[in-house]
């Protein structure tokens, strides 16, 4: 059996009086885990405990067997892409990555040729060229993942990667991180949609209120958050023609009309995404933001904070 990857023991994280996360012991072990968690759960703050940017107020995290806070051998092994980010707009993809290559400890001379070689992975080798400020959420999301990758890291600890982006874009996206883990990456990646996490991983944890209230197999999960709609809200320019074009489809609930939106209600999201997807495509449609509201994992994870404790999703 393999050495695992991450082992926290009974850390806890308190940013003055609030607390982060609270008391938790967790291994994991290799291949792409999934972090699901309301906003505000703890997930952010394990993922940059798991990176080095924060020390635990109490207990200990440890990767690769070493302290990824205090060792910096230990944190070139890692790379971490952060759910929100400041980027430098005036600079290329080309040189925001290379600038990131060489501080995450690429030799200056080689980190113009691996942030190109990140880049191409991302399928950004044809905008690298561009300002940043020009690209889309998309872009601008696979532009963070090339610099996450381009000091070859065995760990990837992406927060929140699909946030934002469209149906096309997130599907890109899924495809380039199940590839980075076919090759031999561990990676960690958190939302608060399951659906998301399902795309990517069967092997799941649940965050909420700073602790891990349950992990293992995803499908338990699962079975519990269908009893709940999934709701994927759409901004764009023509939102009463985008819920003409879905109104007949089987697996739609409900469609709510907000201002310059469409909500959708769907017991399938990933035929109700495939579907966006030809909609925008066929008619032209111009998406201005996307989001799946979590109220509807507001019941699970109340569920699982009730009287069972702990659980694990594998029982």
């Amino acid at each position: 059996m393999s050495a695992p990857i991450v082992v926290a023991e009974r850390c806890s994280k308190w940013y003055g009086a609030v607390l982060g996360i609270s008391d938790i012991t967790w291994t994991m072990g290799g291949g792409v885990i999934g972090l699901l968690g309301p906003n505000g759960a703890g997930k952010s703050t394990l993922m940059k405990l798991m990176s080095g940017l924060l020390r635990p107020s109490r207990g200990s995290i440890k990767v690769h067997g070493g302290d990824p806070f205090a060792d910096p051998l230990v944190r070139r092994r890692i790379g971490y892409s952060p759910e929100h980010e400041t980027t430098y707009d005036e600079l290329t993809g080309r040189e925001l990555v290379t600038a990131l290559a060489h501080l995450a400890g690429v030799p200056r001379a080689q980190a113009p040729a691996a942030a190109v070689a990140a880049l191409e992975v991302m399928g950004m080798q044809s905008a690298m060229d561009r300002r940043v400020k020009g690209y889309s959420k998309g872009m601008r999301q696979r532009t963070k993942l090339a610099a996450t990758l381009a000091h070859d890291p065995d760990l990837l600890i992406l927060d929140e990667p699909l946030t934002g982006v469209d149906p096309i874009a997130r599907a890109e996206i899924i495809t380039k991180i199940r590839s980075l883990a076919k090759a031999g990456k561990t990676i960690v990646v958190s939302s608060h949609v399951l659906y998301e996490i399902e795309a990517l991983t069967e092997d799941i944890a649940v965050i909420y209120r700073g602790q891990v209230l349950a992990e293992g197999n995803l499908y338990e999960i699962r079975r519990l958050i269908d009893h709940h709609p999934h709701r994927i809200r759409v901004e764009c320019d023509r939102p009463r023609a985008l819920a003409a074009a879905l109104a007949g489809a089987d697996h739609v609930r409900r469609i709510t009309m907000e201002r310059k939106a469409v909500v959708i209600e769907t017991e399938q999201p990933d035929r109700c995404y495939d579907e966006l997807a030809t909609a925008m495509l066929e008619s032209d449609f111009v998406l201005r933001g996307m989001t799946s509201p979590d109220n509807n994992l507001g019941a699970v994870f109340e569920y699982l904070t009730g009287d069972r404790g702990r659980a694990r999703a594998s029982e």
